[in-house]
């Protein structure tokens, strides 16, 4: 099953989040088979504030437990998580669902 998983960040972390981030890209190249889609949400200014990522997990404890073990989570970047079940109804322009 697909799940979003939504982080966003504490106000005034932008060096937090630039620190943590190749720790970051490492861990998530090395859960790339579970990885559909994610990148980082953008302020009006373009920055960084958030994440989304599109992970394949078992259930919501087994995406929680991906989400728990990313470095921005261990570093305490995020203000908040809500992790949710996705059904993705376009893919690549073409209706899927």
């Amino acid at each position: 099953m697909i799940f979003s998983v939504v982080s966003l960040d504490k106000p005034n972390a932008l060096e937090l989040r630039l620190a943590t981030r190749p720790s970051h890209l490492e861990y998530l190249d090395s859960q790339v088979e579970s990885i559909v889609m994610g990148g980082p949400v953008l302020d009006a200014e373009g920055k960084p504030c958030g994440s989304l990522l599109l992970v394949e997990a078992p259930d919501e404890a087994a995406a929680a437990a991906f989400a728990a073990a990313d470095p921005y989570a261990k570093a305490g970047l995020f203000a908040s998580v809500t992790i949710r079940p996705f059904r993705a109804v376009y893919k690549d322009g073409t209706r899927v669902g």
